[in-house]
């Protein structure tokens, strides 16, 4: 049967991975911090469900806004709380993909919007126009 002093080694000092030397920086959350993000994940999921649902904002254009303002500000309490995202993780690699990732996202929906748009513009009113012309 095994002891805890067959653990140790001959030097007395128990071999320990976290104190090599070559710290990733990721912080390890608690079950505090776990609770943490998932309130608040729960809170910025309810809020926009309810304003979405009670009608709040008198304009869907405002409505669309609020909702993405929450998500956002959601995303960031993801990678804080449960992917321990931050400048000192990874020895900052991890920032850098997330920029990238950020920046690839925002011109692949501001090129498909902005596609959608003239797409619909150009396109819809001279197909209406043509199925009004052809009513009885």
């Amino acid at each position: 049967m095994s002891t805890h002093t067959d653990l140790v080694p001959q030097d007395g000092h128990a071999d320990d991975h976290s104190h090599h030397g070559h710290d990733t920086g990721a912080s390890h959350s608690t079950f505090k911090g776990y609770m943490t993000g998932f309130v608040l994940s729960v809170i910025l999921t309810a809020i926009p469900f309810w304003i979405v649902m009670s009608g709040g904002l008198h304009t869907s254009g405002m409505t669309a806004l609020v909702v993405l303002a929450f998500a956002a500000v959601q995303i960031v309490v993801h990678m804080i709380y449960f992917l321990h995202m931050n400048s000192k993780s990874e020895g900052g690699w991890t920032l850098l993909a997330l920029i990238f990732t950020i920046v690839l996202v925002v011109i692949t929906l501001s090129g498909s919007i902005w596609v959608m748009y003239h797409l619909d513009h150009n396109m819809m009113p001279s197909m209406m126009e043509q199925q009004m012309k052809n009513m009885p």
